[in-house]
């Protein structure tokens, strides 16, 4: 093999993987679509070959997980290198990656709970002026904003059929983000034995609710500043590495080649996440338990 060619190799590796990664951040909506168009093509109507569609396609969705990105950037970092320590370090990553994306997942569910028990409590506070029955707005009220977790449908069925309805609330409430249908079970069992106002006092509940989310929104707002540094810091050596690459230094081969570069790397990898889990622990401290 030439030199030229030989040369060239890496690039056309480097050019895959990269095609590769951007073909995962893209979603394969034109894949998506080119299928949809050929499975619609014959008798099966196009609602029909959608769901076809999703059905094949859920299987292959759900493993492709975003913190599978880290194989290809990890096999292009390892072609520019010509090592194989950066496939290590992507395989290592990969499990990193997915229990922060899920940890995110769950409190992006946390806070659609929470918005959805501040939904609840409008609703049936406005149904029962409106001369509606507790059960009946109950039952209406979690049928249409739902996002109650695995207990919405004991809550349902409570209030349907004449069941234990704060009890039902109290277990619904042991799903995270729903800790606010505490507050609604007492509501109702205050209103059930005492007489008290129910709408009056979900009312009052609901305020206090969108008190506590619109503080946490505005603390989190407050901290936004504090992880843009906690991600600048993060790709300070990514841009110290692209600038030597620039530069003609060639950092890639130094780092992975030579026993020096090699524990520059070693000792700057632990000092950065060192760096860095520091800084998400006193940015979490400031945010609170969310």
């Amino acid at each position: 093999m030439t030199g030229a060619g030989a040369g060239a190799v890496p690039v056309y590796a480097a050019a895959m993987c990269a095609g590769a990664a951007a073909w995962l951040l893209a979603g394969r909506d034109r894949d998506l679509r080119r299928a949809r168009l050929m499975l619609a093509g014959g008798a099966v109507d196009p609602e029909g070959a959608s769901a076809l569609w999703e059905r094949l396609a859920a299987p292959v969705r759900g493993r492709l997980r975003r913190e599978w990105l880290c194989v290809p950037l990890a096999v292009l970092v390892a072609v520019l290198g010509e090592s194989v320590l950066p496939l290590a370090a992507g395989a290592v990553a990969v499990p990193l990656v997915g229990r922060r994306l899920r940890a995110g997942e769950r409190r992006r569910e946390r806070e659609r709970r929470t918005e959805a028990v501040i939904a609840l409590c409008g609703s049936v506070a406005g149904d029962l002026r409106a001369g509606r029955q507790p059960e009946q707005a109950l039952f209406a009220a979690a049928a249409g904003t739902g996002g109650l977790g695995g207990a919405e449908t004991d809550v349902m069925a409570a209030a349907r059929f004449g069941g234990d309805v704060p009890d039902a609330l109290r277990r619904a409430a042991r799903e995270p983000g729903a800790e606010g249908l505490v507050g609604v079970a007492a509501c109702w069992r205050v209103a059930v034995d005492g007489g008290a106002g129910l709408a009056a006092g979900l009312d009052r509940l609901e305020g206090a609710l969108r008190a506590e989310r619109d503080q946490r929104e505005n603390l989190r707002a407050q901290l936004t500043g504090a992880w843009a540094t906690v991600a600048l810091l993060a790709l300070l050596p990514v841009a110290g590495l692209l600038i030597g690459s620039a530069l003609g230094a060639g950092p890639l081969r130094v780092l992975l080649h030579t026993p020096a570069g090699m524990g520059c790397l070693l000792v700057g990898g632990l000092l950065e996440g060192a760096g860095l889990f520091w800084a998400r622990r006193i940015v979490r401290r400031g945010e609170g338990p969310w």
